[in-house]
């Protein structure tokens, strides 16, 4: 009976409730506080509307530069001119122009907002460093691809006198020898030392002007050298009578290493004199007897020595075939040719 009592006095309250509300709403008050209300939530989404176009900038655009390929200080000002931002990221490539532009996001021609930051890849400047490895007493094919694998690059080679052939004897970095473990820059040129395979020994050279082919070989392959480039002479015609007039080296070099070439030339005549006879170094100069009165004038001979002519000290001259008869002469001669 309770409960039936409260369901009826609750049903009277709500009654009264809504017929309150019923009769607020057709008050002139709640039609004014209406339309406040909604003129406020049109211009709340006018204002919200205008302001997110101003700030993302709607209907404007600008089409991203192409600054792939060119020099950051170059990109720079085209994205500055451009107002956009940038971010800048750096690889290391070896052969590669430092501060060179290889990747750019986005992509050239892509329209992007004002302000809009431009990533950007480029080589870096600045060469990281590299420990340099042991080279020394590796051939030449190992050293250069141990060089490779540590992005280093092989200068110029040079080689020196020694018995190994191609083996790395020293290794120099900006002409000075670099121990193991320098810390040098990527893409560093390094110039090595070889060996030639010849041996430290070195021999004197030989004089071969003079000679004929054959013997100037007999001569070079007893001193342990070999014979390089022939050049013949244009006048030659006759190369089994041709001597050496030019040798390279010659003889004022002094040393040369074993099993080093000698180039020559073969005219007809040799040089006329020379500090030495062939197949030897040094030969003293031929003497002339100093007692010697008058002496002829030899005539010059090619390829012989001149031959000391013998002394005639206190001998008269001889008396010529030519020289004219005297009167006695004459009067035996006329005596013979009348029969007398």
């Amino acid at each position: 009976m309770a409960s039936i009592l409260r369901f009826y006095a609750e049903f009277i309250l709500s009654n009264t409730v809504m017929s309150k509300v019923v009769q607020y709403l057709q008050t002139p008050t709640f039609r004014k506080n209406l339309i406040a209300a909604f003129i406020a939530i049109v211009c709340l989404f006018l204002a919200v509307y205008v302001g997110l176009k101003i700030y993302t900038k709607h209907d404007e655009s600008i089409a991203v530069p192409k600054i792939k390929g060119l020099h950051i200080n170059a990109a720079v000002q085209a994205l500055e001119d451009a107002g956009l931002e940038y971010q800048i990221d750096s690889v290391y490539q070896m052969d590669a122009k430092p501060g060179l532009v290889i990747e750019q996001d986005p992509e050239q021609g892509f329209h992007v907002k004002s302000g809009r930051t431009i990533y950007l890849t480029i080589i870096t400047q600045v060469a990281p460093e590299v420990s340099f490895p042991n080279i020394k007493d590796k051939t030449l094919i190992e050293a250069t691809a141990i060089l490779k694998n540590h992005n280093l690059k092989i200068g110029d080679t040079s080689y020196v006198a020694d018995i190994a052939r191609d083996i790395v004897l020293d290794a120099q970095f900006a002409g000075q020898s670099i121990r193991n473990g320098r810390m040098i820059p990527k893409g560093s040129r390094i110039d090595l030392v070889l060996g030639n395979g010849l041996g430290a020994n070195e021999v004197e050279i030989p004089n071969l002007i003079g000679l004929p082919l054959n013997e100037a070989k007999f001569a070079l392959s007893g001193a342990g050298l070999g014979l390089g480039t022939v050049t013949y002479d244009p006048n030659v015609t006759d190369t089994t009578t041709a001597v050496i007039s030019v040798q390279s080296p010659g003889v004022e070099k002094g040393l040369t290493s074993l099993g080093a070439k000698i180039d020559v030339t073969l005219s007809l005549t040799a040089p006329s004199p020379t500090t030495g006879t062939p197949g030897s170094t040094t030969v003293p100069k031929p003497q002339v007897t100093p007692t010697q009165s008058n002496p002829p004038a030899a005539k010059p001979v090619a390829t012989k020595p001149a031959t000391t002519t013998k002394t005639t000290t206190n001998a008269p001259p001889a008396k010529s075939s030519n020289a004219a008869p005297t009167a006695g002469q004459k009067k035996e001669n006329k005596a013979n040719s009348l029969g007398f």
